[in-house]
């Protein structure tokens, strides 16, 4: 009787996890196909009209206040398409949580660097996650319609976040070079697929959304966080 029990809960064991693992991988793929409909190259992104701007997704900077090489990437991709007249604006979106990080200050001044003027670039210092940045670039910066910008793995899910969330977005991927942890980060990113798509359902309010400052305006009206100028803008 013990032993046809046993089998009867493995049963129901093994029922469970293939139901889960079918759905997270449905999930996974359903995301994956929405974003990838709208992710454009950069030559057709530059023939679009009325984009009010380019959203720069952060991520690590160096202990020297440097870009990481895939930081780096997307910027530059983020430069070039500002260039060639995509948009007009760029949002910089990333972590500045503590004054010694600050991913958006770097961001911003390699855009200045690159000869981009400052008040074409804001800046997002509450960008947590990717979900909180499309959030935030529609209700506190009111962008409607954008070009997401960072590498094709992560871009997906960015595209299909913010058109969840009512913003006609379309993705740009920066250059396709190996990183380092690669397998890693695809791994990590189907579970991320996951979540973002229950929060694109539920579409709960971050904490920490100011005053609108539009993307419409000047871009050094984002300088400050939290009362302070960011460090590296010159």
């Amino acid at each position: 009787m013990k032993k046809r029990t046993g089998k009867i809960w493995l049963i129901v064991l093994l029922c469970l996890l293939l139901t889960g693992g079918g759905t997270v991988l449905g999930v996974n793929g359903y995301v994956r196909s929405v974003g990838a409909r709208y992710t454009l190259s950069s030559a057709a992104a530059a023939g679009m009209e009325d984009v009010d701007c380019i959203i720069v997704l952060g991520c690590q900077v160096r202990k020297d206040g440097t870009p990481s090489p895939m930081l780096r990437d997307r910027l530059q991709r983020a430069v070039e398409l500002y260039d060639v007249g995509a948009a007009p604006k760029l949002l910089m979106s990333g972590d500045h949580s503590r004054e010694d990080y600050d991913e958006v200050g770097c961001m911003k001044q390699f855009a200045i660097e690159a000869g981009i003027p400052s008040e074409d670039v804001f800046m997002d210092h509450a960008g947590f996650s990717t979900y909180e940045t499309m959030y935030r670039a529609k209700e506190m910066f009111q962008a409607r319609k954008v070009l997401v910008v960072t590498q094709e793995y992560h871009l997906f899910r960015a595209v299909y976040i913010a058109r969840q969330l009512g913003m006609e977005a379309y993705g740009v991927a920066a250059e396709p070079y190996e990183y380092a942890g690669q397998i890693m980060r695809d791994a990590r990113e189907v579970l991320a697929r996951c979540k973002d798509f229950a929060l694109a359902l539920w579409q709960p309010r971050p904490e920490g959304i100011g005053e609108v400052i539009s993307v419409s305006g000047n871009g050094d009206a984002s300088n400050s966080w939290q009362g302070k100028p960011a460090q590296s803008i010159t």
